[in-house]
């Protein structure tokens, strides 16, 4: 449903800043987001980066930053992602029922339009680590919104009528949509959720125009299903070999397989190629699925018209942990070896930060980037295997086992909250969490739309330490940490760097924070009213550079507040870890708009 607020003058406004034909909407995409005075994309760019050229905020006077004007979601629970900035125009969302509102910028932010999705409550409990959405997408004069029950909504920006949408899943079966769409040339890119259902995970590509199907991949399956050309899609430089996604999977498992796709997409216009990365094999106890589990715990690129598999990594073969692979591909130029290589830089939720070359997929960094990480003593360069330590083998353990002290937890070293580079440092900012785990694998059974887990987690500090968080500077060439900030918690929420020689982030308890970019010596923080796991986000209106962050505590490590949970092990076992919380914030929902000087030039 659409509640429409907006003025014929503002309509008329709107259209002259966003009317594009299909024909250029990938170049006019391309244009806004190279300016810095907009947030066209959730990560900014297609690189994923989330850089900002503008340095009117900059390490010498952030310390002066304050709140120019704030707005309230409406809805409680945890508000991941942030708002897009498209001109004079943003559009901010929120959590299940996902309502997307227009804000006028040269109006304190009046409602141009409210979006209001009708969707059954009943998919509520298939969303498993709260209701959370990460962000509306924009392309062609539409805003993209995938819903928590699978439509995937393509609403015009400039009214908010409901232009197309299409059913991207089934909640009856545990699908569920958290992801931002991607938007490239004429098509909108979408994954699904639901790994925790026993879904069949894939990404799908529909026609901008009308909604209609250009192309699906799965995860897993025989090679027509996960679009592979058996000789010429490669691992490790290899070809994958005849229906790879079926070969190590025991009989038809890979129909419920999990590999679903909820983090993040970034697209290489030069290869023409998308990038992202698929999540958990289920169940999540590992001695019910023999084998590798190609192609879940993978990294893909993808053609982007057709689909077809280029290349894949799988970073964590048979995975016993719950290390899902969606977080973040950062995309940047650098020299590596006296060579110039495009790559691509990934950090895992297993703990091992990877650099690979974008355009072969050769493996060429895959290094710890938090020393508490313990499941692993390596990565086989030759290989790209992981080296397992037996201690921390949950399969090896056996079912009914308790394994113990396991490094990072199953929410990983990091989780999606996407990390930023600066080219001005050459630094990748990783938001991460310093948390270990407990892990008993149980014997489950299959039946659709309901858990398909299989294990019993508790979640704490490393051995000796109490925060559960670092902020980190990370260098992707060396595979070294550079500096490392500690957080009581977990850092949750997207960082965002400048060129004003700054790098922002928000914490659990509900600071926005911004640190200097070279040695992550901390420069400003303020409180806002609720715990931060959305991303920051920096635009310019009228002259003036604004930053703004999205607060409402929950996602993974906020479920027990957002959700009234107090068992420990409850959350897929993060409660336990996350129960101090309650202390230090609440449930809200709102965006806080921070600037330098008078922040008046808002109000115009």
């Amino acid at each position: 449903m659409r509640l429409a607020f907006a003025t014929t003058a503002a309509l008329g406004a709107l259209a002259l800043g966003l009317a594009v034909s299909p024909a250029q909407a990938n170049d006019d995409l391309m244009q806004l987001s190279k300016d810095s005075k907009n947030w066209a994309m959730p990560l900014g760019n297609y690189a994923s980066t989330r850089y900002s050229e503008l340095d009117q905020i900059n390490a010498k006077n952030v310390k002066d930053l304050k709140v120019a004007w704030s707005f309230s979601t409406g809805v409680l629970r945890g508000h991941e992602g942030g708002p897009l900035v498209i001109g004079d125009v943003m559009y901010i969302h929120g959590p299940f029922p996902n309502p997307v509102y227009a804000l006028d910028l040269n109006n304190n932010g009046r409602i141009l339009w409210k979006y209001e999705a009708q969707q059954d409550p009943s998919v509520i409990p298939v969303m498993c680590c709260d209701t959370v959405n990460r962000g509306v997408a924009y392309g062609d004069g539409m805003i993209f919104l995938n819903q928590a029950d699978t439509t995937l909504t393509a609403l015009d920006a400039k009214t908010g009528e409901v232009k197309w949408q299409v059913k991207n899943g089934d909640p009856s079966k545990g699908e569920t949509g958290t992801m931002a769409p991607m938007v490239y040339k004429d098509k909108v890119y979408v994954g699904i959720s639901g790994g925790e259902f026993g879904v069949h995970g894939r990404m799908t590509a529909y026609n901008i125009k009308d909604g209609s199907l250009a192309w699906k991949g799965y995860s897993t399956g025989p090679d027509d299903m996960t679009l592979m050309d058996p000789e010429k899609t490669t691992q490790m430089g290899e070809p994958v070999g005849k229906d790879s996604g079926t070969a190590t999977w025991e009989g038809d498992q890979w129909k419920i397989g999990g590999g679903t796709t909820w983090g993040w997409i970034s697209v290489d216009p030069d290869l023409n190629l998308i990038y992202y990365g698929t999540g958990n094999p289920s169940t999540w106890n590992p001695s019910q699925r023999p084998g590798d589990n190609r192609w879940s715990m993978t990294i893909f690129a993808r053609d982007a018209d057709t689909g077809m598999a280029k290349w894949v990594y799988q970073m964590t073969p048979h995975d016993e942990w719950d290390y899902d692979g969606v977080n973040e591909m950062l995309l940047v130029d650098k020299k590596m070896d006296d060579k110039d290589r495009k790559l691509l830089v990934h950090m895992d939720r297993n703990g091992f930060g990877y650099t690979l070359d974008r355009e072969t997929g050769e493996l060429l960094v895959a290094e710890k980037y938090d020393p508490a990480v313990n499941w692993a003593t390596e990565v086989d360069m030759k290989t790209g295997r992981p080296q397992v330590v037996e201690k921390y083998s949950t399969d090896a353990q056996g079912e009914d086992v308790n394994t113990q002290g396991i490094c990072p937890a199953a929410l990983g070293s990091k989780d999606q909250q996407p990390s930023a580079y600066s080219p001005k440092t050459g630094l990748f900012y990783v938001p991460t969490n310093h948390v270990c785990m407990d892990y008993e694998p149980f014997k489950v059974s299959y039946t659709a739309g309901q858990p398909y887990v299989g294990a019993t987690l508790t979640m704490y500090p490393p051995e000796g330490q109490e925060n559960l968080g670092n902020f980190i500077a990370w260098d992707a060439v060396k595979g070294e940490i550079v500096w490392s900030n500690p957080e009581p918690f977990s850092v949750w929420s997207g960082a965002l760097a400048t060129a004003g020689d700054i790098v922002f982030y928000g914490t659990l308890e509900g600071y926005l924070k911004a640190v200097d970019a070279k040695d992550g010596k901390e420069l400003y923080k303020f409180k806002t009213p609720s715990g931060i796991i959305g991303n920051v986000n920096t635009w310019e209106h009228d002259g003036q550079q604004y930053v703004g962050i999205l607060s409402g505590i929950g996602g993974w490590a906020g479920i027990g507040l957002a959700a009234g949970l107090e068992g420990s092990t409850e959350g897929l076992g993060a409660v336990g870890a996350y129960k101090s919380l309650a202390s230090y914030t609440n449930l809200g929902g709102q965006l806080t708009v921070f600037t330098v000087g008078d922040g008046e030039t808002a109000s115009k």
